[in-house]
């Protein structure tokens, strides 16, 4: 058993992300690994995304932003499907992004824009199954 910051941590990731996601991420660690993903559910998911300073729906426009200022297009997928989960919607997305255009950068914001474009059409197809 892990301790109390882990264990809240791994509850808001899964709620977050979808169990599916970190099931996934879990049982797929490896000795080289496993310390990181014991970190993201402690220090990422259990110190940071329990504060109850910011909602999720805020902590997760966050999120997106700084993942589309970075370039993390993996995450950026993973955070923008999360919204599904966070109550984010599409249009609060595109506005996050045209702030990253004007911040971060016009490159940055385009490829940001792509992916979210994508992710967001497959997730309304998935929807209207």
């Amino acid at each position: 058993m892990k301790d109390q910051a882990y264990e809240a941590g791994l509850a808001v990731r899964r709620r977050i992300l979808g169990d599916a996601h970190v099931k996934r991420s879990l049982e797929n660690a490896t000795t080289f690994d496993e310390d990181f993903q014991d970190l993201v559910s402690r220090h990422a998911w259990g110190d940071i995304w329990t504060r109850p300073g910011l909602d999720h729906r805020t902590r997760s426009l966050i999120t997106i932003a700084l993942l589309a200022s970075g370039g993390c297009h993996d995450e950026l997928k993973l955070h923008v499907r999360a919204t599904r989960n966070t109550g984010a919607t599409a249009d609060e997305v595109k506005e996050v992004l045209l702030q990253v255009a004007v911040y971060a950068g016009v490159p940055a914001a385009n490829s940001a824009f792509r992916i979210a474009k994508s992710v967001l059409e497959e997730m309304a197809k998935e929807d209207a199954r």
